[in-house]
């Protein structure tokens, strides 16, 4: 199945865009939503997780707490190689597995670190971009969350710069404050019917 990864910053509006997708029949997979199953009270990550980091990063309802793990990885980037060496071969196994399964036109990988981890690049066909400013990433994130502007920008800091997800674009979605719902859908849509297009040829 012809493969696009689907990516970005926080704030961007990745979702937004899969879920455009996902209406024109592409099949969608989207990788924070396996991490958050993951990470749910009796996920498969939980217990490697708590013998690794202990109970304080656990809330009381088993799932993970994501405002203390939050706060342990950004002060410790051994902390952050930790987790991550648990619950991305998990996300990977996961998204292996559903690829195998999915039905549509193109398989969307929605990835949000997907320039950060370097291991995705050979398993997709295409790397699509949804871009904005660092200014409207930081409004949407605040307006929808109630983060503060330090914590965006501390997030925003440990993900890849702008720059470094435009170079390894293939295609690129401009969603920027001055975007409407209309020109966003317009753009999405002209690279959905053209990666159609790609999928039918490579099939």
């Amino acid at each position: 199945m012809y493969k696009i990864g689907l990516t970005g910053g926080i704030g961007s509006g990745k979702s937004r865009v899969a879920d455009l997708l996902a209406e024109w029949g592409a099949a969608v997979i989207d990788t924070d939503v396996i991490a958050h199953e993951l990470t749910a009270p009796g996920g498969a990550a939980m217990e490697p997780i708590r013998q690794h980091f202990g109970p304080d990063v656990v809330a009381p309802t088993g799932a993970l707490d994501r405002q203390a793990m939050r706060e342990l990885v950004f002060d410790s980037p051994q902390a952050r190689q930790q987790l991550e060496s648990i619950i991305h071969p998990m996300i990977k196994s996961v998204v292996q597995q559903r690829a195998e399964e999915a039905q549509g036109c193109y398989l969307v990988v929605v990835v949000p670190l997907l320039v950060e981890s370097g291991q995705w690049r050979n398993r997709l066909d295409r790397i699509c971009v949804v871009d904005c400013d660092e200014a409207t990433q930081i409004h949407r994130v605040h307006a929808r969350s109630g983060l503060t502007e330090g914590i965006i920008t501390r997030i925003m800091s440990a993900q890849a710069t702008r720059r470094e997800r435009l170079a390894v674009a293939d295609d690129i979605v401009l969603n920027d404050a001055h975007t409407s719902v209309e020109q966003l859908v317009a753009r999405t849509r002209s690279l959905h019917e053209n990666w159609c297009k790609l999928a039918r040829q490579a099939s």
